[in-house]
């Protein structure tokens, strides 16, 4: 990170630098979210919505694996940040050659294990039946590409710890344009199928990867990596870990989650609710991108000022970002709720899915306003190097109260259960949330004081 932008971190108003950073990574997410958003809408306009569900059972399992590399990624780059608040340069570029060699090696192992065990995989996350070959098409193909998509996840967060947003929004443009731009040929015209759903998505990892490896073998990088750097330092790979198990048990859970809504469902609905749950998983990814910006905008100023031992900045960015993401996902959550009866067109008109789609929608993002809390609250436990309370925080939503209530909903209620579940839960995670936030925030401000 260049001088000025270290001390911009520093000293730049609050509310000003986190819209600095807040902005590029709310762009990045969105056109992400809005690329897997029209993929859908390609996929279940030219393929169908078996397709669509096809899809979704996959998912969880190439997010899971590209997580291992996101959940370095998060890890490493809360030390850089910290180490780059103390002017620690050498210890960042370490933690960044063993990040590298970390992410590569875990998620190719992962990943051939996937692809071993395709077979056995896929009836786990509900592709059974009429499911399954559609299914495998697509997870064979793009888990040869998730290793890629592993780096591309954890360099994204390196780059955003450097200090540098607007080159991690390029970094997640470029594959989701290139994502569509492929969509449409291999889908629409060369008429693949499946097939071209799937090479589109990997050849757009190709894409990511290519930018970032011309971004970090440029000067636009502060950290200029040596052969040294890429061997494995235990005492880094230990807080790598323990501070990257937080996000890898976060999609974990949402693998898990997904599996275990996918299988109830199923039981309930069959395939047509399968559908109706792969679009409102498609409109959570589209419509949390605000505050998944605030969140990833937050965590380099939160880290370098608690680094710098700026505790009051520390307590500042925590006030401003909560605001922040507040205002904004209640504006998302009026729009959804007005527009709940429209969605569903946008992805199919089988009258089934359409008809259900829209009371799942109401009942899922209920919650929405307060969702920040949670997601800020526990970023900020990883940003300060915390990992067991940014882990209590992570796995509160979906496996203290999420998984209980999911069952014990769908067995009194049904299939609407299944949805009440979600704002139920959110509600109950955000009161502890709160809690354990309020308690660290408290210790801060007696420490500036002694």
């Amino acid at each position: 990170m260049s001088a000025s932008a270290s001390s911009s971190l520093a000293t730049k108003a609050i509310p000003k630098l986190l819209v600095q950073q807040a902005v590029p990574a709310s762009v990045g997410i969105l056109v992400m979210s809005l690329n897997i958003l029209i993929d859908t809408l390609f996929v279940g306009q030219w393929i169908g919505a078996y397709a669509i569900a096809a899809i979704n059972i996959v998912l969880p399992v190439s997010f899971f694996i590209a997580a291992l590399g996101m959940s370095i990624g998060i890890g490493g780059s809360s030390i850089i940040s910290r180490a780059l608040g103390k002017n620690n340069k050498r210890l960042a570029t370490k933690t960044f050659g063993n990040q590298l060699t970390l992410t590569l090696a875990v998620t190719s192992l992962f990943s051939t294990i996937g692809l071993l065990f395709v077979n056995q995989i896929i009836p786990l996350f509900g592709g059974k039946d009429s499911l399954f070959e559609a299914a495998k098409i697509y997870y064979v193909i793009v888990l040869y590409g998730v290793p890629v998509l592993g780096f591309c996840m954890m360099s994204n967060t390196v780059i955003r710890a450097e200090g540098k947003p607007k080159n991690a929004m390029y970094a997640m443009l470029l594959p989701s344009i290139s994502n569509l731009l492929l969509d449409y040929i291999f889908i629409k015209i060369l008429d693949q199928g499946m097939y071209g759903a799937a090479w589109a998505t990997t050849l757009s990892y190709g894409v990511c990867a290519a930018y970032i490896l011309y971004f970090f073998s440029s000067k636009k990088s502060e950290l200029h990596l040596s052969l040294s750097d890429f061997k494995l330092e235990y005492k880094i790979v230990k807080e790598i870990g323990a501070l990257g198990f937080v996000t890898l048990s976060r999609q974990a859970m949402v693998s898990i989650t997904v599996l275990l809504v996918n299988t109830i469902l199923y039981q309930l609905g069959g395939a047509s609710i399968l559908a109706v749950y792969a679009i409102i998983s498609r409109m959570l990814m589209f419509a949390t991108f605000p505050i998944l910006g605030i969140t990833q905008g937050f965590l380099p100023i939160a880290g370098y000022n608690f680094g710098a031992k700026l505790y009051d900045r520390v307590r500042q960015v925590i006030t401003v970002s909560l605001q922040y993401a507040s205002v904004l996902a209640t504006l998302v959550f009026v729009l959804i709720f007005y527009f709940a009866d429209t969605i569903p067109f946008l992805f199919t008109s089988e009258a089934e899915v359409v008809q259900a789609t829209p009371t799942a929608l109401r009942w899922v993002f209920a919650a929405l306003p307060i969702v920040g809390i949670q997601l800020i609250g526990a970023a900020f436990f990883q940003a300060i190097g915390k990992a067991i309370p940014a882990l209590l925080l992570t796995l509160t939503r979906q496996g203290f109260f999420f998984i209980p209530l999911l069952y014990i909903f769908s067995s009194y209620w049904g299939i609407k259960g299944v949805w009440m579940a979600f704002p139920v839960s959110e509600v109950l995670a955000t009161l502890v949330t709160s809690f354990f936030l309020y308690q660290e925030t408290k210790k801060q401000r007696l420490q500036l004081v002694n």
